[in-house]
């Protein structure tokens, strides 16, 4: 299948107006990155706790953000997680320590900022742990168990909090669904001490400072080596301009996506360097079709200028080109709009990098090796033209051989 039947589009004249495109948006991301919002780290990076809640009703993000601002909570960020039916939400605080105590002071502070219309002297039984349950059911003694209570009061109050957490998910929406679990004389006195929020906290984690600093050590590393090892793959394949100009252009790739998240505000987390490391690899893939069809255009056209034998190179393969990053496009594209708010960050890259990556290995890396032959032919050096005739010939000798 072809979009185009013998296409001749002068790329490399249009050249200047590719550097063009590409210094504006570097140099905005670059601009953000240093003077504007920085790189949004996400907890996976610069370490916090990670508060999941899950509510009863489709939540309110505004309503959410005000209630932590009062209570003091400025820094929280506030992201959706899971099918939009589940009405599960992430919030993550700045908190960086790593005990218990921090795990049950970032619970604390949540539920402290969402019970804001709390009922004066009542508990919230969604919230409400197992342990606190039972103390209280100790206490009233609904069933008139005398001492015999600790046993059978422990067993519903762990009855409670599994048909709470397994079976509603987290979130009753009203005292009266206990009855199917424990007595209605308890059913009854609960509703003298608890109330029902309309949010659970389900989960909490930590990400401690230094796994932080681990894990973007670790990141840069994976991106650099990812970088030398398709510099020597291509040094060892084509010639070492090749990969040079494969380096440079994945760098600009990464640089354009990168400053994208950045402009936009949108944290980098692990999933967001996965995405820059399947980048890499996608933007390799396309620019080596291309030098591969420059190869061999070489030993076909020695006669011709090197621009000339890029400008056909690339048009002979923009079918192939168009059909793989369209395709793959649309997937990413589906993925960002369907995918849900924790795919967000990942699909995002690779919409933005498929983008950049296609435009890159036209406009960015063909351009390179020409103006090298340029610059080598200035300086009375071998062309590329000349060396690929003159491999041919080695590789004559050694068929003959």
């Amino acid at each position: 299948m072809e979009f185009f039947r013998n296409p001749n589009i002068d790329f490399l004249g249009k050249k200047w107006y590719f550097l063009a495109f590409s210094l504006v948006f570097s140099v905005a991301g670059v601009l953000s990155i240093f003077f504007w919002h920085g790189i949004p780290l996400g907890v996976d990076f610069s370490g916090g706790t990670l508060v999941y809640v899950k509510f009863a009703s489709q939540p309110n993000d505004n309503a959410i953000r005000a209630s932590l601002d009062k209570a003091g909570l400025h820094q929280a960020r506030i992201q959706r997680f899971g099918q939009p039916a589940n009405n599960e939400v992430l919030i993550s605080l700045e908190e960086k320590e790593t005990s218990e105590q921090a795990l049950d002071r970032g619970k604390t502070q949540i539920i402290n900022a969402l019970e804001s219309n709390a009922p004066g002297g009542k508990q919230d039984l969604n919230n409400a742990g197992s342990l606190t349950i039972l103390n209280y059911l100790l206490e009233k003694d609904p069933l008139h168990l005398g001492t015999d209570a600790n046993q059978r009061y422990s067993a519903l109050a762990r009855a409670i909090t599994d048909y709470r957490d397994k079976t509603k998910g987290g979130v009753l929406h009203s005292l009266d669904e206990l009855k199917a679990v424990v007595p209605g004389e308890v059913v009854a006195s609960l509703q003298d001490g608890f109330f029902l929020s309309d949010f659970g906290v389900r989960n909490v984690e930590i990400v401690g400072p230094q796994v932080g600093a681990q894990l973007r050590r670790q990141a840069v590393l994976a991106v650099l080596y990812s970088l030398l090892g398709m510099l020597v793959y291509l040094w060892f394949r084509f010639e070492l301009i090749y990969g040079v100009a494969a380096v440079v252009t994945v760098f600009h790739d990464t640089l354009i996506t990168v400053g994208a998240f950045s402009l936009a505000n949108k944290e980098v987390s692990l999933t967001v360097i996965a995405a820059i490391l399947t980048l890499v690899g996608y933007s390799n893939n396309d620019t080596i079709v291309v030098f591969d069809r420059i190869r061999e255009n070489l030993k076909l056209l020695r006669r011709e200028k090197l621009s000339d034998i890029v400008n056909k190179s690339i048009n002979q393969t923009l079918s192939r080109t168009i059909l793989t990053a369209g395709l793959t496009f649309l997937t990413v594209l589906a993925l960002y709009l369907f995918g849900g708010e924790v795919l967000n960050g990942f699909s995002f890259a690779l919409v933005i990098g498929i983008l950049i990556g296609t435009y890159s290995s036209i406009a960015i890396a063909a351009p390179i090796l020409v103006a090298y032959q340029e610059w080598k032919q200035g300086r009375g050096k071998r062309p590329l033209a000349v060396a690929a005739e003159s491999s041919r010939g080695r590789e004559k000798v050694k068929v003959k051989a």
